[in-house]
């Protein structure tokens, strides 16, 4: 399964990939705007961490998310929030 993160805490981006990988998913993590996320391609999963990432993003990765595509959100951008999402999504 292939995972994109957008939003969340720059300093997590290697625990939120340890913890994707865990679960075996490929995973990219987009913690701030960078060129209109255009390698995001089309992943299984796309995960909101809505409490750090900005209106104009939220648009953007919606934008380019396709229609099998299974949207997460969560207000928190704790590893907690994250396994939570990956337990329900993965299983």
């Amino acid at each position: 399964m292939s995972i994109a993160i957008i939003g969340g805490n720059e300093c997590m981006i290697r625990e939120y990939s340890d913890l994707c990988n865990n679960y075996k998913c490929k995973v990219k993590v987009y913690p701030k705007m960078t060129s209109g996320l255009k390698n995001m391609g089309a992943p299984d999963l796309l995960v909101l961490f809505t409490n750090t990432v900005s209106h104009k993003m939220v648009h953007c990765a919606l934008g380019k998310a396709r229609e099998h595509t299974k949207i997460a959100r969560s207000h928190s951008s704790s590893i907690a929030a994250l396994r939570k999402i990956l337990e329900e999504y993965t299983v």
